[in-house]
């Protein structure tokens, strides 16, 4: 991804850490000791997603106590979401889609926008706007790394977060291309231990995230 801005800065300094945790918080009062446990494990970064109630709260509070830890907000899906990500200080939007009225809404309100594509069209759809990182979702079920290599020669100005079916088994083929920037998954803090709140599981999963993500691009400049 080329040229400077909001974008071009946020995309160096996701793929400095390779992986976002995506997370649905099921109490906002979590989003800061879920935060600190992934900076400490390597990963300082985290998209809360809007799918549940508190998420604004939670952006902001991580914000008011780790600036250092970058932040955003996903499943945006509607102007008055993205409004309140953007006031809470969410550093970046992420949608499922591309919904071209909450994409040009949050342009224009300066912040980084990372909206969903499947497709050619929608890629080229988003370049034509400036866009140039873009979450590949549903990943698995549209074709995996393999769509992402076909399209790297037509569309070698976008850097994909790929995202939906990203598993650890997985993950290392879609870090390996040069077209992705960091990949999105919700295993490094699931429902199941945030439910819990299972920060010692959470910590364990994201240390391995972390090194996955250092192996294989060890590995992928070995063999260039």
């Amino acid at each position: 991804m080329n040229g400077t801005g909001p974008q071009a800065d946020l995309a160096v300094r996701l793929h400095a850490v390779g992986i976002v945790p995506v997370v649905q918080l099921p109490s906002p009062e979590l989003g800061l000791p879920l935060a600190e446990v992934l900076a400490a494990a390597g990963i300082p970064c985290l998209e809360i997603t809007f799918r549940a109630g508190g998420a604004a709260h939670a952006i902001d509070a991580i914000r008011a106590r780790r600036p250092d830890i970058l932040v955003g907000a996903g499943t945006v899906l509607t102007i008055e979401q993205a409004d309140a990500a953007i006031d809470a200080g969410a550093q970046f939007i992420v949608a499922p889609g591309t919904n071209p009225r909450v994409v040009a809404h949050v342009l224009g309100r300066g912040a980084p926008m990372i909206p969903g594509v499947a497709t050619p069209s929608e890629i080229e759809a988003n370049l034509e706007r400036g866009v140039g990182l873009l979450k590949f979702f549903p990943a698995e079920a549209m074709g995996g790394p393999a769509f992402l290599r076909s399209v790297q020669g037509p569309f070698n100005a976008a850097r994909f977060i790929p995202s939906g079916g990203v598993t650890p088994d997985n993950a290392g083929s879609y870090l390996a291309l040069a077209n992705v920037s960091a990949v999105g998954g919700t295993w490094i803090a699931p429902p199941v231990a945030l439910e819990a709140a299972d920060f010692d599981a959470v910590e364990l999963r994201a240390r391995d995230a972390a090194a996955l993500v250092r192996d294989t691009r060890a590995a992928s400049a070995g063999a260039r």
